[in-house]
C-alpha cells in the first residue's frame, strides 16, 4: 500500500531506527517515544488491524510476538514491559497498519487503565 507509512518503512522509502529485521518482520525505534524503552514490531506484510487477522497471519504474528519479548529484554526493559496493539477508532490507531508497541524501562510505567 503505498499510502501506508509502516509499508513504505518495510520498502525502504523512509527510514526509521531498525532494531530487528527478518523476513517476516521488522521492529524499529518509536519516533515520540513515551518510555526510555518504546519500539514498534510490524509484520512486513501489509495487515490494517487486529480485526483484520484470519488463520493465514499465525505465523507472522507468532513472530511478532516473540520477537518483541526478546527485543524488550535487548533493549534494557529487563524488568517487565508492555505490549500494546490499538486496534480501530475505539482502540485509538493512529496508523492503519498492524503494529505492536513494546514500553519499558526502569522507570514504574502508569496503570494501563484508570478504574
Amino acid at each position: 500500500m503505498s499510502d501506508c507509512i509502516f509499508c513504505r518503512i518495510v520498502a525502504g522509502e523512509i527510514p526509521a531506527k531498525k532494531i530487528y529485521e527478518d523476513e517476516l518482520v521488522l521492529a524499529f525505534h518509536d519516533i515520540n517515544p513515551i518510555a526510555p524503552v518504546h519500539f514498534l514490531v510490524i509484520p512486513k506484510i501489509h495487515v490494517a488491524s487486529m480485526a483484520e487477522l484470519g488463520p493465514e497471519h499465525e505465523a507472522v504474528m507468532g513472530r511478532v510476538m516473540s520477537v518483541a519479548g526478546k527485543l524488550a529484554h535487548e533493549q534494557g526493559a529487563t524488568d517487565g514491559f508492555r505490549t500494546i496493539i490499538n486496534t480501530g477508532r475505539v482502540g485509538r490507531q493512529e496508523v492503519y497498519h498492524l503494529h505492536v508497541h513494546v514500553v519499558g524501562g526502569p522507570e514504574v510505567l502508569p496503570a494501563m487503565l484508570k478504574r
